[in-house]
């Protein structure tokens, strides 16, 4: 288990160097493929020459694209000085970049819309583990029947319809329509239940298509394990129906379940982008449409890599638990 924890870890920490590698290289090296000045990418709204040869010095624009890679590395650990132009602008580690259009770090941008984009994944999350694992569960049980069919035909519209349009009919149905919760986010040190009305409608609209997939993937998963020869067996020996199921049938099951669990949550955390843009949260993935909107490239640049990072955090975390859903797996 230790050295399988100490590769993993080593890998981990091998991929988010390519990750960085990668995403500075099309930040930085293809523009200069394309015959396009970087500087010019980065500048604010005075985009003067002598304000594009600042961001030019600032950035170490001239240097190769290795030695522009080590001194961002470096910046995350130790902070950076960007330096040029007449002006010196300090960025404190862990450096994710400065803006230089909205003159701000981009590390404490990020930290403070990460609250909101963990608050909306997270009980997303619940809602549609629990509403699309019970409901595969039951459909490949009764599997045939009314409820199979009614549950896969919701779960087809689940999948179907756009976050957009179904965040935009429950606004007005359940908040415009019915006044039963609030619309707008609210701090949860500050407000518990305010926090819970605000992101009501944001938890159901996501988590229902979310949970639609799982619901699928959970059928279609639960109907090959039953087939199973120690499913028989353990049906062979007399165990009753709920421990065949709870015991040995789910483990297997959720297996897949959690593989696909950990690449969402990895990507929700870098922001649910059309939630949050149809809810007006202000969370990471609003910050990456508006940073677009603005060609804010360090911010863009900044959402990348986190985004990046989780994505490949929760796959070693979803690695480290499959020996512990299902005891088949043994890591070595």
């Amino acid at each position: 288990m230790f050295a399988y924890l100490v590769r993993r870890l080593f890998a981990v920490i091998v991929m988010l160097g390519v990750v960085v590698l990668v995403t500075l290289s099309i930040f930085f090296a293809i523009p200069k493929l394309t015959g396009t000045d970087v500087a010019t990418l980065f500048v604010g709204k005075q985009a003067d020459p002598a304000s594009i040869e600042g961001i030019r010095q600032k950035l170490e624009l001239d240097d190769p694209i290795l030695v522009q890679f080590w001194h961002f590395v470096s910046g995350l650990f130790a902070g950076r000085d960007y330096t040029g132009g007449g002006t010196t602008e300090h960025c404190p580690a862990p450096c994710f970049g400065y803006s230089f259009r909205n003159e701000q770090l981009i590390w404490p941008v990020l930290t403070d819309r990460l609250p909101v984009t963990l608050s909306l994944v997270s009980g997303a999350a619940v809602l549609w583990l629990l509403g699309g694992v019970a409901t595969g569960v039951v459909s490949a049980l009764k599997r045939g029947t009314l409820w199979d069919r009614s549950a896969m035909t919701v779960a087809l519209a689940g999948v179907s319809l756009p976050i957009y349009f179904t965040g935009l009919l429950s606004l007005a149905v359940f908040h415009y329509w019915l006044g039963w919760v609030d619309g707008e986010y609210t701090d949860f040190a500050e407000d518990p239940g305010a926090w819970f009305s605000g992101l009501m409608m944001p938890w159901i609209t996501l988590a229902f298509l979310y949970a639609a997939m799982y619901a699928r993937l959970t059928r279609a998963t639960m109907l090959e394990v039953l087939g199973e020869d120690y499913i028989r067996t353990a049906r062979a020996k007399g165990l009753r129906e709920p421990v065949v199921i709870g015991k040995h049938a789910m483990r297997s099951t959720m297996t897949p379940v959690l593989t696909i669990l950990g690449m969402d949550l990895g990507a929700l955390i870098g922001g649910a982008i059309l939630t949050e843009s149809t809810f007006n949260l202000q969370g990471l993935g609003r910050a990456a449409v508006v940073a677009i909107g603005e060609r804010d490239l360090p911010m863009i640049l900044g959402v990348t890599l986190f985004t990046s990072t989780a994505v490949i955090v929760a796959n070693l975390v979803v690695d480290l638990l499959y020996a512990v859903i299902d005891p088949r797996v043994r890591l070595s």
